[in-house]
């Protein structure tokens, strides 16, 4: 048998808790001496603490969590609950973290206002290029709404360029356009360069188009693209004070992309005509 403060240790609870939970008929103590009141646990009492804390830490209230436990909920489904909770955690958590990126994208973008260099800003001809493409549909132009759905269509990209024996022949290429519905929406484009003829390539999805030259006013942007507000806000305030106009979305030309996706190395080429 243990003391309260013994089977607090053990369970990695605190005896006030414990206390708490035996007031309200969750988890009573093995034995309670009946001079002293003092409250003493056997360790096959670990078992329906360790449910409570898994079931509680799911999101169930402690009502909730004496009906499972009243139920007798077994080991494997209390397993895949918190399976379940695991995954819903993860997302959460990489959701809160992208917004964070841009929250700090917007934070750096704000404090780079009439500091950072247009020095690498240059207008060129962009000549015609081959790409093989997967398309998508995006809620909007924000990282937010891009990101999720690129990210999916070029990890299909390259491997179905496999199945059908293409391989690429320069860089990633992504461009945009809005949508046909409007309403803020903007399709997406996850190509690569190819040589491959104009076309569907089988049954794949992937189709090879050629996508046409223009003028563009160009800037390289180093690390994540979650992270682009800044370099694409200093785009624009070069295009608008150098008698340019912006004609569409900026093309996305992946010169470096390892791992780290900080360590990428992206050219911005946006459309441009004479103001």
């Amino acid at each position: 048998m243990f003391t309260i403060g013994d089977f607090a240790r053990y369970g990695r609870v605190s005896a006030r808790m414990l206390r708490h939970y035996d007031a309200i008929g969750l988890l009573h103590p093995d034995r309670t001496d009946p001079a002293t009141g003092y409250r003493f646990y056997g360790a096959a009492q670990l078992a329906r603490l360790n449910r409570i804390i898994a079931l509680k830490d799911l999101g169930f209230t402690l009502q909730q969590v004496q009906v499972i436990l009243d139920e007798q909920v077994g080991s494997k489904e209390l397993r895949g609950m918190l399976r379940l909770r695991r995954a819903e955690l993860e997302e959460a958590m990489a959701a809160a973290a992208a917004r964070l990126a841009q929250v700090e994208a917007r934070l750096r973008s704000i404090e780079s206002e009439g500091r950072m260099s247009v020095d690498d800003v240059m207008v060129k001809s962009v000549a015609a290029v081959r790409v093989a493409e997967l398309t998508g549909t995006a809620a909007g132009y924000e990282p937010e709404d891009i990101t999720p759905v690129i990210g999916p269509l070029y990890d299909r990209l390259f491997p179905l360029l496999g199945t059908v024996g293409v391989s690429p022949s320069g860089p990633g290429i992504a461009h945009y356009e809005d949508a046909p519905e409007g309403g803020g929406a903007v399709v997406v484009h996850a190509g690569v360069t190819v040589s491959a003829p104009v076309g569907p390539l089988g049954d794949t999805g992937i189709k090879v188009v050629e996508l046409p030259p223009f003028e563009a006013a160009t800037i390289v942007h180093r690390g994540s693209m979650d992270g682009v507000l800044p370099t694409a806000q200093t785009l624009a305030r070069w295009i608008d004070a150098n008698g340019y106009r912006s004609a569409g979305y900026a093309r996305e030309i992946s010169l470096e992309c390892p791992e780290d996706r900080d360590k990428w190395v992206t050219e911005l080429q946006e459309p441009v005509t004479r103001a």
